[in-house]
């Protein structure tokens, strides 16, 4: 039985999820990110070689976690079947996904917002539609920093250059800053992100 400890702002995964470890050795929150991590390593060798630039959409982007998530989760790249601490209700994500992938690409086309706003922004909603089970906020990171750098040419975030996963003072200037952005106010995230 795996025993995991949530650091704040972490999304629990429920006991149907957990079942779905592919590794059965795991035993503690620290190996369990430990094996993601090997697997986001993975996933983030295969975008540079792809060099991926259609990513905005829904078939990417379940892509993209399976990628970050496939060797470690068998519910990688499928959309959560419950409703969660955060994120509309399950049934709604695909609908909000293209919502999102939409308003982005017309962000990309206009370009009335700066390119770091535009990544802010799409990340803020990524993570508020919540879409697979677990590893929502490294792929809207991710997500983020591959539309900054394959679409809209522009350097990738530092995200605080710290470990976001694991409890710290920069995981909660993080969630302080998508809190801030809950309100609108995307000011701190923007600050956080390039810090």
């Amino acid at each position: 039985m795996i025993n995991l400890e949530y650091p704040e702002g972490a999304t629990p995964i429920d006991p149907d999820e957990a079942s779905e470890l592919l590794l059965t050795h795991i035993t503690t929150r620290e190996e369990l990110d430990r094996w993601e991590q090997d697997n986001i390593i993975e996933a983030l060798a295969w975008i540079e070689k792809t060099k991926p630039k259609d990513i905005l959409n829904e078939a990417f982007i379940r892509k993209l976690h399976t990628q970050m998530f496939g060797n470690v989760w068998k519910w990688a790249g499928k959309f959560r079947q419950s409703d969660k601490n955060i994120g509309g209700r399950w049934w709604q994500i695909p609908t909000d996904l293209k919502d999102l992938c939409d308003d982005a690409k017309q962000w990309v086309d206009s370009r009335n917002e700066p390119s770091d706003e535009i990544a802010v922004r799409f990340h803020h909603r990524l993570v508020l539609i919540h879409p697979f089970p677990n590893g929502n906020g490294r792929l809207a990171r991710l997500m983020a920093d591959l539309l900054l750098e394959n679409i809209l040419d522009h350097p990738r975030f530092t995200w605080g250059s710290a470990n976001l996963s694991s409890p710290s003072d920069t995981r909660q200037r993080y969630i302080a800053a998508l809190r801030a952005a809950d309100g609108n106010n995307y000011q701190p995230l923007l600050e956080f992100a390039r810090s």
